[in-house]
């Protein structure tokens, strides 16, 4: 009996002492005034290889990036402008129209910060070698701890090239306002304070009736006089079912014109002062990407300036849809980067069952799993910034063609299920709002559909195979660069090449139900290929044996017998 209450008296001396109900322990600090440029080793890297020739002002550039997003400033604005969404004011208090969006303090914080640091258009501003990836980059890390406002500094990136079509008097007048650095929230005009010296432009394609199929656009453009220094101008008629950020100076909008759909160039001040027609009619309840307004807008006599021929609208667009699929794939990567990060710092703080999470096997071999795929859509996003360098020879034009629809199909689609494994890492607190992953969790599936959901991106593959086909020569020699560094990928490529082959020679109904096999084949030997030429050879190896080979499992933390688990975390 005695030997029994000695046992009994250890067991409860074991135990946790207890503890006031209102003391906190075991609670993971806050990641906060971290720098996320110099962190993220993946990104440095790549930076240090494709960016603008390793120009230590860039790196410096990005490394104060880096901790203005790290700050607990920023992240407290990241919140705020999410939790504080924007604000429909249809009307003045005298009656008079105004369609404007009212935004929280917080997110004109963030965009102003954005703009400042170039992650808008200083590619544009100051082109050349690594220029675009010097911008993705910065991109990048903003949209790692607040993604909505990313959506109107996506497009007015985008937007530079298709404004090059424009008739001289109207690019000179506003290409100068999208390179700057300035941000303006107020619009010019009645109650501004126009003419502006920047700009924001976004885009209004999508219609009720027709989603993706843009052809199928019924607002209608018709011809006003002659042509004066901002080109042709016309009056537009109808109704867009989503217009992002509708707070942007301008917009490219497609209609059918005399000779079939074309590109205008709306501005939402005229020339003489006085407001275009551009009734905001609601915005849209999102499931996520609550700071950033998205809207319904009805134009009826809209003013706007033909860009490029008529019947050439979607010719006419298609750089800057490119652009922003280039942007969805660094999004989604910025957004993995923000689950790695989280989850890596949480299990690293803390403890359950007397050891710390990040020293338990299943959990460590979770968080290394999320790390490869974080490090490989990193890579997959700055590898093909650099093909939109104005550099880029015939070569990386035509490996950009396919690779921007592969990447955007696989990185994007990949983002969700990330989310939420990452989400998962940290247990309730995941599930909450008061931590980030919750919000990002609603975030990653927005970039598989924005710019074209998962069939619209493989039915464009295709159309790559049979119109194209320099395109595919131009990706297979960039993937093939890794041939024999592995068995296992050198099979993959093998029969990622087969496909094409068979697929060349089907008919279009049999093509399109493997179109996305297709493209799956061809995102992962191009991740295969970037992780071993580029990363460290246990990551690269554990990458390409679950990915591309039979052993890794359904779900995340099924990682290949023997994987160097402790290397790739300490990157991570």
């Amino acid at each position: 009996m005695v030997h029994q209450h000695i046992a009994e008296a250890r067991e409860w001396a074991r135990r946790p002492k207890m503890i006031n109900t209102h003391e906190v322990e075991n609670q993971v600090p806050a990641r906060e005034d971290v720098d996320e440029y110099s962190s993220n080793v993946p990104l440095v890297e790549a930076v240090a290889r494709w960016g603008s020739g390793g120009a230590e002002a860039s790196a410096q550039g990005l490394a104060d990036v880096g901790a203005l997003v790290g700050s607990a400033a920023f992240q407290r604005d990241a919140e705020r402008a999410n939790t504080h969404p924007p604000v429909l004011h249809s009307f003045d208090r005298w009656g008079r129209r105004v369609d404007e969006v009212e935004y929280d303090d917080a997110y004109h914080r963030v965009i102003g910060a954005a703009v400042a640091a170039g992650a808008h258009t200083s590619a544009a501003a100051a082109p050349g070698p690594g220029a675009n990836v010097d911008r993705a980059a910065a991109f990048l890390l903003f949209a790692q701890v607040e993604p909505g406002h990313a959506c109107p500094v996506s497009m007015t990136h985008a937007a530079v090239p298709t404004l090059e079509l424009a008739a001289s008097g109207l690019r000179d007048e506003w290409m100068p306002r999208l390179l700057s650095r300035a941000y303006d929230p107020v619009l010019g005009g009645a109650g501004g304070a126009g003419p502006k010296s920047s700009a924001l432009v976004g885009m209004a394609m999508t219609e009720k009736q027709g989603g993706s199929d843009v052809r199928a656009n019924t607002t209608r453009a018709e011809r006003r006089g002659g042509a004066g220094s901002w080109g042709a101008e016309y009056g537009l008629t109808g109704h867009k079912w989503f217009c992002s950020a509708p707070m942007s100076d301008a917009f490219l909008v497609l209609a059918q014109a005399q000779h079939g759909l074309s590109c205008f160039f709306v501005p939402r001040v005229l020339p003489d002062g006085s407001r275009n027609v551009f009734r905001i009619q609601r915005l849209k309840d999102k499931l996520g990407n609550r700071s950033n307004a998205s809207s319904e807008i009805e134009l009826d006599g809209t003013s706007g300036w033909l860009i490029g021929e008529e019947g050439r609208g979607v010719a006419t667009i298609v750089q800057m849809v490119t652009r922003t699929r280039l942007d969805c794939v660094i999004g989604s990567a910025a957004g993995m980067r923000q689950s790695v990060a989280e989850a890596a710092w949480h299990v690293r703080h803390r403890r359950a069952f007397g050891e710390l999470l990040v020293d338990q096997p299943a959990m460590a071999a979770v968080v290394a799993d999320l790390a490869l795929e974080s490090e490989a859509a990193t890579l997959t996003a700055m590898r093909l910034a650099r093909s939109y360098d104005s550099d880029a020879d015939d070569s990386e034009q035509a490996f950009r063609r396919l690779a921007t629809a592969v990447a955007k199909y696989w990185v994007c689609k990949r983002g969700a299920g990330h989310a939420a494994e990452a989400l998962e890492c940290l247990g309730g607190n995941g599930y909450t709002e008061a931590f980030p992953l919750a919000r990002r969790y609603r975030e990653q599936p927005l970039l598989a559909i924005w710019e074209g959901s998962g069939n619209v991106i493989a039915l464009d593959v295709l159309r790559v195979l049979t119109r194209e086909p320099a395109a595919f020569e131009a990706f297979f020699a960039e993937v093939g660069s890794a041939a024999g560094e592995s068995p296992v990928f050198d099979d993959a490529l093998e029969a990622a090449r087969s496909l094409v082959r068979e697929l060349s020679a089907t008919d279009a109904a049999g093509a399109a139900l493997l179109a996305r096999e297709l493209t799956e084949r061809l995102a992962l030997v191009l991740q295969g290929s970037l992780m071993l030429r580029f990363s460290p050879s246990g990551m690269a190896d554990a990458f390409v044996r679950t990915r591309l080979g039979d052993e890794g499992g359904r779900q995340y933390g099924v990682l290949p017998r023997g994987a160097d688990v402790a290397g790739i975390l300490a990157r991570a």
